[in-house]
């Protein structure tokens, strides 16, 4: 005789009752809300993290550029006259993708006439900024940093 099982098989299976067959239409509703309040709570904060991400990267990528910029003018005594000038000297190993036009050549680069030091021979390229008109967290457009 098995204890607490007298006559019963392992296996055997109670009867169910209508009412416990499955989940009703209010308890499915319930959930539905919870889930729907969840969304509105985390999309915003969700997208509002990927742009912070995305402009970090942006900042870093910038003094990436503008600090090799200034080593090879410092360097050579001339400004690079186009970013692949980074690349074939070994100041870069290749140019970064723009984090908010996800292309690498939509980079904008200012070129100025100006020498930035006596020792300078031929004015190029200055600085850098990227491609994108959006308007960054700090109200300015990414165009400008």
């Amino acid at each position: 005789m098995v204890a607490g099982g007298a006559g019963r098989r392992g296996g055997a299976v109670r009867g169910t009752k209508k009412q416990d067959a499955g989940f009703t239409l209010v308890e499915l509703m319930i959930v539905m809300a919870i889930i729907g309040v969840l969304a509105v709570v985390a999309i915003p904060n969700f997208i509002s993290s990927i742009k912070q991400a995305r402009e970090a990267v942006l900042k870093e990528d910038l003094h990436v550029l503008r600090a090799a910029i200034d080593s090879y003018t410092m360097d050579k005594q001339k400004a690079p006259q186009s970013l692949d000038d980074l690349i074939q000297d070994g100041y870069l190993k290749s140019i970064p993708e723009d984090p908010m036009t996800r292309a690498k050549d939509t980079w904008v680069t200012d070129t100025s006439d100006s020498m930035h030091s006596l020792d300078q021979t031929d004015p190029g390229i200055d600085n850098i900024h990227s491609g994108s008109q959006e308007i960054g967290s700090d109200g300015q457009a990414y165009s400008l940093w």
